[in-house]
């Protein structure tokens, strides 16, 4: 529940899209999002993203925080934490405060974190072993 200004909560919005559902274009909302199905295009929301096993996103996605366990084509902002699970196959680009990379995980990009004067780029293997690469900010 988000409260309000006014002392009252309101009950954030939660948006699920099943498995078997295609969705073409792009999706704005002030709550949670969990994709079990396909989505082609740029999703912007509020809270958190949630990719599961039998999701399959390509495009761009914005969001608060972010829980991938399926497949990911796209180009990521996350402004708190990303977590790629065991089972994700993530390509792309990443911009995060904070990074979580299961054993078992596919990632295959860049990484940009914090706000510190150096990014962190790292790659997972098919294997799940992480390799971090730090260079400085130009």
């Amino acid at each position: 529940m988000k409260k309000m200004k006014n002392g009252i909560t309101e009950p954030q919005a939660r948006n699920i899209i099943a498995q078997g559902t295609t969705i073409k274009g792009d999706i704005e909302s002030n709550g949670d999002f969990r994709i079990e199905g396909s989505i082609k295009g740029t999703i912007k929301v509020k809270g958190k993203v949630v990719i599961g096993e039998s999701g399959d996103v390509e495009g761009q996605v914005y969001c608060q925080s972010a829980d991938i366990s399926g497949r990911a084509k796209i180009k990521m902002e996350v402004t708190e934490l990303t977590s790629l699970r065991a089972n994700c196959n993530f390509s792309g680009d990443i911009i995060t405060k904070k990074i979580s990379i299961e054993p078992g995980a596919i990632f295959s990009g860049t990484c940009q974190m914090g706000t510190t004067t150096t990014s962190t780029s790292s790659v997972s293997t098919s294997t799940g072993q992480t390799q971090p690469v730090l260079k400085p900010k130009a």
